[in-house]
C-alpha cells in the first residue's frame, strides 16, 4: 500500500498562541533535517497541523525517524484517493485489512469538508463501515473503544484516509528554548541530561574533554557515537572536542590530591563557558546526580560553579541511578555508555577526593598556576563538527549487505 503523505499533529505546541508561528517554523526545519537524505520529500507546516509529502518516498523509515522528534504529540501515515466513493471503500478495506486482528473491532470517523461530495458525512461513515464488514467477516463495530478508528476527510483536492496514528516524542521542537553546551563525559548521565534538555527545546552543542594518551581514540569515537544518538532528537548536534591532556597533566603535578577533582571540573567548566561565549549558548548542561559521586555533592557544586555566573541546567540531579538508566535504555545510549573506555573524568581520580571542598583553598591551590594560558592553548585547538543522525543510517545501508 503506498501512502501519500504523513498527517503530523502538535501537542504542547498548540497552546503557543501568538507564538504559535515560530515554533511550528522550527518544528518543520528538524523534521526537514532528519528528513534531508530522502530529497523527494516535502514538508508543509500549518498552524494547527503539519503535512509531509512523500512523493513516492518509502513509508516506514519516515515513520521511524519521525518518533524521536520533539514538538510532535502524533502522526499517522495517510492515503489519498479521488473524489470517487468506491474508491474510498476499496482504500478503507486496504487499511483496516493491514492492520486488524482477528476478533477486533473498528469504526468510521468521516469528516466532509467538500460540500460538493455526494455523501455527507453519517452517510459516508454507514456506506464504508458496511463495505468494511462485507470483506472482513470477523470484524466488528465499536463506536467507544474500537481497536481501530478509521478517519476520513474529504477535501476538494481529493478524499484522505488513515487507520495509525503513531505516538511522537512530545516536548517542544529543539532549538526553540534556545541554545546550550552540553559537557558530554562519556558516561551514562550526560547524554540523558542532553537528551532531556532537548525535550524541553534547548539545542545542544556535545563538550567532550579528550586527553590522549591517557584517553583512547575509542574513547573519543564512543563520545562521538553518543552524540549521534542524541541527534536523532534533532537531526544534528555540533560537537566539540576539547585537547585536555596538558591541564589535567598539571593539575595532577601541582594540586594536592583531594582537591585534583575539584579543580578539574572547574578547569572543565571554564573551558566550556568559553565555547558557550563563542557559540552564542545561553546556558551549560551537564548529567550531575546529587550526592552521586564526590564532585557532586552541594558543596562541591558550589566550589565548581563560581568560575561562571551563566544558568547550569542539571535534569537528571534529583535522579537515583536507577531512573537514570531507565531514560539511557529508552534511548539507546546504555550499551555505549557502558564500554569499558577511560575518559577525563575516570583518569587521575584520586583515591580520597574532597567531598565538602572549601572555595578558598581551591583558589589559593590554582593561584600558583597560570591557568589562563593553558585553557587559552586548548581553545585554539578545539576540533568542532557537525554529528548528523543520517550518517548512522548511512554506514548501516553500506554494511547492511555483510550481514
Amino acid at each position: 500500500m503506498e501512502f501519500e503523505r504523513i498527517l503530523i499533529r502538535y501537542g504542547e505546541l498548540s497552546t503557543k498562541g501568538k507564538n504559535r508561528k515560530q515554533f511550528v517554523a522550527r518544528l518543520a526545519a528538524n523534521v526537514r533535517r532528519v528528513v534531508k537524505d530522502m530529497p523527494d520529500i516535502t514538508v508543509h507546516g500549518e498552524r494547527d497541523r503539519m503535512q509531509l509529502f512523500l512523493n513516492g518516498a518509502p513509508v516506514q523509515p519516515v515513520l521511524d525517524r519521525l518518533k524521536s522528534i520533539f514538538g510532535i504529540q502524533s502522526f499517522s501515515p495517510v492515503i489519498k484517493t479521488a473524489l470517487d466513493v468506491e474508491e474510498v471503500k476499496e482504500a478503507a478495506f486496504q487499511l483496516v485489512n493491514d492492520t486488524h486482528q482477528p476478533g477486533g473491532t473498528f469504526k468510521v470517523a468521516a469528516r466532509r469538508g467538500y460540500r460538493d461530495f455526494p455523501l455527507d458525512s453519517n452517510e459516508l461513515n454507514q456506506e464504508i463501515g458496511a463495505a468494511v464488514l462485507r470483506r472482513i467477516p470477523d470484524l466488528t463495530v465499536n463506536v467507544k473503544q474500537p481497536d481501530i478508528k478509521l478517519n476520513v476527510e474529504v477535501r476538494a483536492d481529493g478524499v484522505f484516509l488513515s487507520s495509525q496514528i503513531i505516538q511522537g516524542a512530545g516536548g517542544l521542537p529543539v532549538s526553540s528554548s534556545g541554545k546550550a553546551m552540553l559537557m558530554l563525559s562519556g558516561g551514562i548521565d550526560s547524554p540523558v541530561a542532553g537528551y532531556l534538555a532537548m525535550k524541553r527545546g534547548v539545542e545542544v552543542e556535545a563538550v567532550h574533554f579528550h586527553s590522549p594518551p591517557y584517553t583512547s581514540e575509542q574513547a573519543k569515537q564512543k563520545a562521538i557515537d553518543l552524540t549521534r544518538k542524541i541527534a536523532k532528537y534533532s537531526g544534528q548536534v555540533q560537537m566539540h572536542v576539547v585537547p585536555f591532556t596538558g591541564i589535567q597533566e598539571m593539575i595532577k603535578k601541582q594540586i594536592p590530591e583531594g582537591y585534583v577533582m575539584t579543580v578539574t571540573r572547574r578547569l572543565m567548566l571554564q573551558i566550556t563557558e568559553e565555547l558557550r561565549k563563542k557559540r552564542n549558548g545561553l546556558a551549560i548542561v551537564n548529567g550531575e546526580s546529587l550526592g552521586q559521586v564526590a564532585s557532586q555533592t552541594l558543596e562541591s557544586m558550589i566550589a565548581i560553579n563560581d568560575v561562571t555566573t551563566t544558568p547550569i541546567i542539571r535534569p537528571v540531579v534529583t535522579m537515583d541511578k536507577n531512573e537514570i538508566i531507565d531514560i539511557a535504555k529508552s534511548i539507546d545510549t546504555f550499551e555505549l555508555s557502558i564500554q569499558p573506555f577511560e575518559d577525563c573524568c575516570t583518569i587521575f581520580t584520586p583515591a580520597s577526593p574532597k567531598t565538602k571542598p572549601k572555595l578558598d583553598k581551591v583558589k589559593y591551590y590554582e593561584s600558583f598556576i597560570d591557568f589562563s594560558s593553558l585553557i587559552e592553548k586548548a581553545l585554539q585547538k578545539v576540533e568542532t563538527f557537525s554529528v548528523d543522525v543520517t550518517q548512522e543510517q548511512t554506514i548501516k545501508d553500506e554494511f547492511k549487505d555483510l550481514f
